[in-house]
């Protein structure tokens, strides 16, 4: 293993991969698309002395550390070195917000469920939704929710009070703690997110900030609400502290 995929090496996927959050056993972290690229950290003997296959990984483009099948990268990339992060200004952010709403609302239309670590598509978790939105019109953001409200620049909004949100803003749910949850804002207070069972839907559907609206899904997540933010600039790549 060590020898066919060096540590320290840089690679494109031409082919999609599963992602996981450990070195061995179940658990979907993400979904890396063909196009990406990656950096091998570690292979897990070395990090922790326990056998597995994995290989310890960081997406070049969020900075989002995962672990991977060694022989599905070298069946699914090849080495290679990525270009220059592109630096993005708020205008040509704004500029594009139009087709990352669109894409949110394509993601609607096909039959989907929530899937936690879903990127993909069809089927998307909260914040991989949001981040596919963005990165497919070449603007990257942190893969999880709570990193995508720091990344942001925040904006003052309540249930009720949303004049100050613009389409394209991201709104962001949890605990007073920890956000756990993020929608992208439409307009007028309606987000559109990919919402798991628990909560009254299995998928991305539409809902409101506003109080009048007794949507079940709707009233669990105004009680939940933290926040919202703006994407002013792209992710360079640089791991954003946990």
């Amino acid at each position: 293993m060590g020898g066919a995929v060096p540590v320290g090496s840089t690679w494109r996927l031409h082919g999609d991969l599963d992602a996981y959050s450990r070195s061995s056993g179940p658990g979907l972290a993400t979904q890396v698309r063909r196009g990406r690229f990656l950096r091998v950290l570690a292979a897990s003997e070395a990090r922790t002395g326990l056998p597995t296959s994995r290989l310890q990984v960081r997406l070049v483009e969020d900075g989002y550390p995962c672990w991977l099948e060694p022989d599905a990268l070298i069946r699914h990339g090849e080495p290679a070195q990525p270009p220059p992060a592109r630096p993005w200004d708020r205008a040509a952010i704004a500029a594009r917000l139009d087709q990352v709403l669109a894409f949110g609302r394509a993601a609607m239309a096909e039959p989907n469920i929530y899937l936690w670590g879903g990127t993909l598509g069809p089927d998307f978790d909260c914040s991989g939704l949001v981040q596919s939105a963005f990165a497919s019109v070449g603007i990257w953001l942190p893969r999880d929710a709570y990193l995508q409200e720091r990344f942001c620049r925040p904006v003052a909004v309540q249930p009720g009070q949303t004049s100050l949100l613009q389409p394209g803003d991201l709104i962001f749910f949890g605990s007073p703690r920890r956000c756990t949850h993020v929608g992208l804002h439409l307009g007028d207070g309606h987000y559109l997110h990919s919402s798991g069972r628990e909560h009254g839907r299995n998928g991305i559907g539409i809902d409101t900030l506003h109080p009048r609206n007794r949507d079940p899904v709707a009233c669990h997540y105004r009680n939940e609400l933290r926040g919202a933010g703006r994407v002013m600039h792209s992710h360079d790549g640089t791991p954003l502290p946990a």
